[in-house]
């Protein structure tokens, strides 16, 4: 159901506001270098910051530049499963495609109150669910089993899964449980190529946002199986991947976007501080490495 490069979307503030026009310019931007579905008010995106009303009318705007050009994949977690809820019913009101749920952070739920959780919604959404497992973030971590038992009880409405917990055993794991049709999407931009040659078929993407031509001719070799292109790209993208995380996400993101586009602004809001100096010469090399400075 989705493919190739997607990226989890970084949200432009201007005066501490979300800044509209920049937002929608850099919608425009992605799709036209070949993005093959965005995520608006995901990590990056940092949706934890934003409240309720901005949080949806981002996903409302991202719908309507998008216009069906390609799907948007709406963030609509939460740790309280009523909020998530809400959160859901908005983004259908507003056009989204599908809804990406993150674990629920900082209750710490069990794998059956996991099973509770994503079952409730799955029950109450219209629209397809792409799982998303970031424990290193969340502390919760979505087992393979759990996964599997999700896609079973669900196959029409819990399609896939975007994977950040490093562990690419769980790709075969969770192919074999869930057969090849269950959607599997790397979380990691380092470990998008190994995780082609086990199952995987796209990334939801922080580098995306940075360099979408990149990005989008990366895993379209890897889609096709031309694995030495898919190579050469990813060594040319890898320092890239790791600069992005050089400081706090998403301020070597959003420091990389305001050397491309003067409209963009660096900006993040507390308790994301603003990037070092550190970091930007890390971006910087980066960025020039990959022939985008």
């Amino acid at each position: 159901m989705f493919s190739g490069s997607i990226p989890a979307l970084a949200t432009p503030f201007a005066d501490n506001r979300v800044d509209e026009q920049a937002y929608r310019r850099f919608i425009e931007w992605q799709i036209e270098n070949g993005s093959s579905a965005l995520v608006p008010c995901g990590t990056t995106g940092e949706s934890a910051t934003l409240d309720n009303d901005e949080h949806h009318r981002v996903i409302s705007i991202c719908a309507e530049v998008a216009n069906k050009r390609v799907p948007v994949i709406a963030g609509a977690g939460s740790n309280d499963t009523q909020t998530a809820l809400w959160h859901i019913k908005e983004a259908q009101l507003a056009g989204a495609d599908a809804l990406l749920l993150v674990a629920p952070y900082y209750n710490r739920p069990s794998q059956q109150g996991l099973l509770a959780h994503f079952s409730y919604l799955a029950e109450r959404a219209d629209l397809p669910i792409v799982l998303y497992n970031v424990p290193g973030r969340t502390v919760t971590d979505i087992l393979p089993e759990t996964v599997i038992e999700l896609h079973r009880r669900f196959p029409g409405k819990i399609v896939a899964l975007k994977d950040a917990s490093g562990d690419l055993s769980r790709v075969v794991t969770q192919r074999m449980g869930a057969g090849p049709d269950f959607c599997q999407l790397s979380g990691d931009d380092p470990l998008a190529l190994a995780g082609y040659a086990l199952g995987q078929v796209g990334c939801i993407s922080v580098t995306a946002n940075v360099a979408p031509k990149l990005c989008a001719d990366f895993h379209a070799a890897a889609l096709a199986g031309d694995y030495a292109t898919a190579r050469e790209l990813n060594e040319w993208l890898y320092p890239l991947h790791r600069a992005m995380f050089a400081d706090a996400s998403p301020s070597p993101v959003k420091y990389a976007l305001s050397r491309l586009f003067d409209w963009f602004a660096p900006d993040t809001r507390l308790p994301i501080a603003p990037i070092s100096d550190e970091a930007k010469a890390a971006v910087d090399a980066a960025m020039e490495g990959a022939g985008i400075a």
